[in-house]
């Protein structure tokens, strides 16, 4: 299978902290010399992505699909020769449902980690479908975690979008097999990250969690490799228990549809 270093042009969301941006940043280093365009929010961390030699572009998945839909329109008209995405973008709340719920996040937790991720790759697909048909590939990379697997109890929301869009990644490979786009799901465990700033509990885990060079470097492996699942730690031994054997028992329930 073709590996990330055959992109030309790769688009990271979610660039502006974490595994995003030492993704962009290791991306931009390949001997290949791929164009990589950092998205996110904060526009202070896109302008230190530009220094750093990166296009950047602000790019918000908390939105509705209109404006999604503009966003994708104005990068594929700006980088016509995007040939991958990497969909890093993610928030993770903490909610105890014995108590009251704050809606507002709840619903915003679902929408930046699965509903605009796969609202992005509908609009994304008929352009790398068009590479395809000219015998190009293209490269569509969720990252979903280890919790999407074995979820963790405190944070249901975040553990039920990232299994929603494990699930979703699944049948999407299966779906585009026989076209010349490469699905593949970057799957974290437990790294280190800005991801737990918003409930306060980054200092309890900086024990517990892998370093995030050292992550990176696993993962930009994988990733050049060309490998369906790029895992590794807990996250590895949670897919490797529970999930490796699942996406051929997929293929047969499609193969038999396709009869119906």
């Amino acid at each position: 299978m073709p590996g990330i270093e055959e992109s030309k042009c790769i688009l990271v969301t979610g660039a502006t902290a974490g595994i995003g941006r030492a993704l962009a940043l290791s991306l931009a280093k390949l001997p290949s010399n791929p164009q990589v365009i950092a998205a996110g929010r904060r526009q202070d961390r896109l302008e230190e992505l530009k220094r750093a030699g990166l296009e950047i572009i602000q790019f918000d998945l908390d939105t509705d699909a209109s404006s999604l839909k503009s966003s994708v329109d104005l990068i594929l008209e700006k980088y016509p020769n995007l040939d991958a995405v990497i969909l890093n973008a993610g928030v993770q709340y903490e909610f105890d449902f014995k108590k009251e719920i704050n809606i507002a996040k709840l619903q915003s937790e679902l929408n930046i980690n699965y509903t605009s991720v796969v609202t992005t790759i509908a609009y994304l697909t008929p352009h790398f479908l068009k590479l395809s048909a000219a015998s190009q590939p293209s490269f569509i990379i969720p990252v979903t975690a280890g919790l999407g697997i074995v979820p963790a109890v405190w944070v249901p929301g975040y553990s039920a979008s990232k299994a929603a869009l494990h699930s979703y990644t699944t049948s999407l490979r299966l779906q585009l097999n026989d076209t010349n786009i490469h699905v593949l799901e970057i799957i974290p465990p437990l790294v280190e990250s800005e991801l737990h700033d918003a409930e306060g509990t980054t200092e309890k885990l900086t024990n517990l969690w892998m370093p995030l060079d050292k992550y990176t470097e696993v993962t930009m492996q994988g990733l050049r490799n060309g490998d369906t699942i790029i895992s590794t730690g807990g996250s590895l031994v949670w897919y490797d228990k529970y999930d490796k054997d699942k996406e051929g028992v997929i293929a047969q329930l499609q193969a038999a549809r396709e009869k119906w």
